[in-house]
């Protein structure tokens, strides 16, 4: 099987870059750049020219459910582009619902190495979200368990491929005022890295 691991940092897959060759055999790698445009880019650049058969987003998150600790790996199963609509008012009306474009794409591809992992409902933003009323707000709307920056960008550019894809991804702070020191980036880098580097013997 060849499998393109996405992550839009080098620092969120490093320690599996460092895995001996022959252990990585079959699994190409594409660091991206950070957001949905960036992602976007790279991967319409790399599928128009290379065929896989398994789109593999991995990185870091921020969870809205604090029941989700922190360092853990989830399994998105569905992520929506959270600000891709129209406002009318104090009401916004997603892109979908306006008639102008899909925003919330699914993995249904299923494989052994994430069947253990906890299955999560992602959101992708453009802001991360740091404010108590918008993070209330996204949480009313659609209850999110995680978000990152890219997710959705690469379920909807598998779906145009033809190409199964799965986002994994670690969680290292949960969604709140920005405040870096509770943070546990090293640990979910790290754990995610572990998981990558089993997936990679299957």
């Amino acid at each position: 099987m060849d499998v393109l691991v996405i992550a839009a940092t080098e620092a969120e897959i490093k320690p599996f870059l460092g895995v001996p060759a022959q252990q990585r055999q079959g699994l190409d790698t594409l660091i991206t750049g950070v957001g949905m445009v960036a992602t976007a880019l790279a991967l319409g650049e790399r599928l128009a020219g290379t065929a896989y058969d398994l789109l593999l987003n991995v990185g870091v998150a921020g969870s809205f459910d604090r029941a989700i600790p922190l360092g853990e790996v989830v399994w998105v199963v569905e992520d929506t582009f959270s600000e891709l609509g129209i406002e009318d008012g104090d009401r916004f009306i997603d892109s979908k619902a306006a008639g102008l474009a899909p925003c919330t794409f699914c993995s249904e591809y299923r494989h052994a190495a994430v069947n253990k992992l906890r299955r999560c409902k992602g959101i992708t933003v453009n802001t991360v979200h740091g404010d108590e009323r918008t993070i209330g707000n996204v949480v009313e709307r659609l209850s999110p368990d995680v978000e990152s920056m890219e997710g959705a960008a690469v379920f909807q550019a598998a779906q145009h491929f033809g190409i199964p894809a799965l986002q994994v991804r670690a969680v290292s702070n949960y969604v709140e005022r920005r405040n870096k020191s509770n943070w546990q980036l090293a640990q979910a880098i790290g754990n995610l890295n572990t998981w990558l580097t089993e997936f990679a013997q299957f």
